[in-house]
């Protein structure tokens, strides 16, 4: 393996990860309602509980994103 494969593969990780994270951060800004009432057919929970849970994920897959893709892709890109 060389470095421009690896780089390539973290690049693209960094691009889907990325579009995910916009996609849910958008979807709970615009329709936060729709997710709610969505996830509480299958999961009795509160509102205040579920707003709760949905910021704790958010947060973690932003920090999991940044450590896991972005770190490594910039890492690489200065390196390579």
């Amino acid at each position: 393996m060389n470095i421009q494969l690896i780089t390539d593969f973290f690049m693209w990780c960094t691009l889907i990860n990325g579009g995910l994270l916009i996609l849910w951060t958008l979807f709970i800004l615009f329709a936060p309602e729709l997710g709610y009432k969505t996830q509480s057919r299958w999961i009795a929970i509160s509102r205040a509980n579920f707003d709760q849970l949905i910021y704790l994920f958010l947060g973690i897959f932003k920090l999991f994103f940044i450590f896991f893709n972005l770190i490594p892709f910039l890492a690489l890109l200065i390196i390579g």
